[in-house]
């Protein structure tokens, strides 16, 4: 049992400590300072370790697979730049509540600030971002350091993982010898068992936890639904591992509330949304403008179509993808109820009235049991239920107005909503779908509804970057069972190339659907779109990338679908958007089919995208409101 030098006794207790509190899995990058620990871990038949080359590709993987699965992969590098690449990582798994866990190593003290090679400042290196961070001792073989050590660690994974979930950062300096080499002499023989092998379970069991409200001040919350006919709940993107769909679903039954619901907060999609009323396609019918007690007029002046507001707002997970519905809310009065297990502010709009410190999930059973009276009002039910379904038959081109006539028109083409909603109904039950920031997410809100899929839909909306989308991605598919689908932008894809060397290295297959507009294709719905020649030249920065070479250095199966208006060749971008969306779905069931890992490359116009975008907005506007958006 004895270690052959202090070294390793050090990496050995300490992957022993992280073994015990429950990790399965370790991400470890390259290097010669973090041997120890990288020795360790690979000696653990129990642990299962992830090679990656690129320390950021690294930090997402160990963040995609804690999105999935609640619980914290550790992190391993060697000292310098290593450490710092981990740093965009900590920023999204800080304000997304994901746990993380780095342990970086690091020189010993006395090189600090020496000019020694691969030498910087480590110490807090991730500043306030992080839950907990120690610069730990240098290795020591005595009883009372390593029982620190093994405290330690214990207090990181449960921090980690713990009601304010979060990264934390652990620096490792080491000496020479790196290896697990003998050192005569170097390690006693006779150190107390339970300091050096420690005990049978974590070093120190924690019993987790979560604020709840008193009894009195349940009964006094509930009371506030009961009275309450027009009532909301709100389920914004939930922190790991997820809301209780059907803690939500007790709910929304015992006030008679519809369950308004990002596609990221686990509620939108599921066999519970038969029997809930689950609304999805607010985002192309609410707005600031839309708010008002049901005799305003509308946005052009005529009748707003009696539409009429909540009187209560009860808010779960993080602030909504939805900037319509953030701001249609605010613009409401009502009363905001926002729930948060940790007691910190997530509603930017600051128009919430009451803070809720608890756990959301089971706030809501709890709630469930103590709501009475009738269940809410009828109308009001139903008026979000036929806004959602004149929404989705628009979208998906089923609408036709009182002569037959398509709504909208048959003019209006493929868009990149039509791609998101392609994908979705290709998917199997069970899947995983990840989806890239700035489009992607905003079509998946807007243009998927609930379905009864057991459908797992993640994204990184922490810091809402488009790095790391595709090691994300990958390490949530390296969590689970279910078919992994990624829906990604091109500028996504290629800020993130060297993501997929995971899908060799850490056998994770995935369908890889990259949406190619040739640049930030989201700045077209942005006023900077009239202004050239800068538009072009510094936001959307067209690039011309090939993206099937990058698909044959990867060893991806790759298919192009070309959907831009007029488009010949391998998908005829002319027709139809019914058409394409057939071929796009066709594509990516024929890759499930087939096994392994895919590339299907959507070519699509950014500018005509979003004209499209608008005209339905139109359309979906005059049917819900009455109104028109121009």
């Amino acid at each position: 049992m004895t270690a052959p030098n202090r070294n390793a006794l050090w990496g050995r207790a300490l992957v022993d400590e992280l073994v015990a509190a429950g990790v399965d899995a370790v991400v470890v990058s390259p290097g010669s300072r973090s041997t120890p620990l990288t020795m360790a871990a690979a000696r653990r038949d129990d642990l299962r370790v992830f090679s990656q080359f690129d320390e950021r590709s690294a930090a997402y993987f160990a963040l995609g697979r804690a999105r999935r699965t609640g619980s914290v992969t550790p992190l391993i590098c060697t000292s310098g730049t290593a450490a710092a690449n981990y740093h965009p990582a900590v920023m999204e798994a800080s304000e997304a509540r994901v746990p993380l866990l780095a342990l970086t190593a690091d020189r010993p003290p006395e090189l600090r600030d020496s000019g020694a090679n691969q030498t910087a400042d480590q110490e807090k290196l991730y500043g306030d971002a992080v839950r907990f961070y120690k610069d730990l001792p240098e290795p020591a073989p005595n009883d009372r350091a390593l029982r620190s050590l093994r405290t330690t660690v214990s207090r990181a994974v449960a921090t980690a993982e713990g009601a304010d979930p979060g990264p934390v950062h652990l620096n490792v300096p080491f000496k020479k010898p790196l290896e697990p080499t003998r050192v005569s002499g170097d390690v006693p023989a006779d150190l107390d068992p339970v300091a050096e092998a420690g005990r049978d379970g974590p070093y120190v069991d924690v019993t987790p936890g979560s604020p709840e409200p008193g009894d009195d001040e349940l009964r006094a919350l509930a009371s506030e639904l009961s009275t309450v006919d027009r009532g909301l709940i709100v389920a914004g993107p939930a922190d790991p591992p997820g809301l209780d769909a059907e803690a939500v679903t007790a709910l929304s039954h015992a006030t008679g509330f519809p369950v308004v619901a990002d596609p990221l907060s686990g509620v939108r999609y599921g066999g519970h949304t038969r029997v809930a009323p689950v609304i999805g396609a607010y985002d192309a019918y609410l707005s600031a403008a839309v708010a008002g007690d049901g005799d305003d007029p509308g946005r052009d002046g005529t009748d707003a179509g009696e539409w009429t507001d909540p009187e209560l707002v009860l808010r779960l997970g993080a602030s909504p993808t939805s900037k319509n519905l953030r701001k249609y809310l605010a613009a409401t009065g009502a009363d905001q109820y926002q729930v948060d297990p940790a007691g910190r502010w997530r509603e930017a709009e600051f128009a919430a009235t009451d803070l809720v410190v608890a756990e959301p999930s089971r706030l809501c059973a709890r709630l469930s049991r103590l709501v009475g009276g009738g269940g809410g009002d009828p109308d009001w039910r139903a008026q979000w239920e036929e806004a959602d379904r004149a929404a989705r038959a628009i979208h998906g081109r089923e609408a036709v107005d009182e002569d037959g006539v398509p709504v909208p028109d048959e003019s209006v083409g493929f868009h990149e909503g039509d791609a998101l909603r392609a994908v979705a109904d290709a998917l199997p039950d069970p899947a995983t779908l990840f989806v890239s920031n700035s489009m992607p997410v905003r079509d998946l809100d807007r243009f998927v509804g609930p379905t009864t899929t057991s459908l797992t839909a993640l994204g990184n909306r922490g810091v809402s970057g488009i790095d790391g989308i595709v090691s994300s991605a990958l390490g949530a598919g390296s969590a689970t069972t279910d078919d992994l689908t990624l829906v990604v932008g091109d500028l996504a894809l290629y800020h993130d190339t060297n993501g997929l060397l995971a899908i060799d290295r850490c056998d994770v297959d995935a369908t890889v659907v990259a949406i190619n507009n040739d640049g930030g294709g989201i700045f077209h719905a942005l006023p900077i779109e009239s202004f050239e020649p800068e538009f072009t030249e510094s936001f959307k920065t067209p690039h011309g990338i090939e993206f099937e070479p990058m698909a044959d250095l990867h060893g991806l199966a790759y298919a192009r679908i070309d959907a831009r208006p007029g488009a010949t060749g391998d998908g005829e971008g002319d027709g139809g958007a019914a058409a394409i969306a057939e071929e796009l779905e066709a594509a990516c069931a024929r890759a499930r089919d087939a096994g392994g890992s895919h590339l299907i490359e959507v070519r699509t116009d950014a500018g005509s995208s979003h004209r499209t975008r608008e005209s339905l907005a139109a359309a979906v506007d005059r049917a819900v409101h009455g109104g028109g958006s121009d």
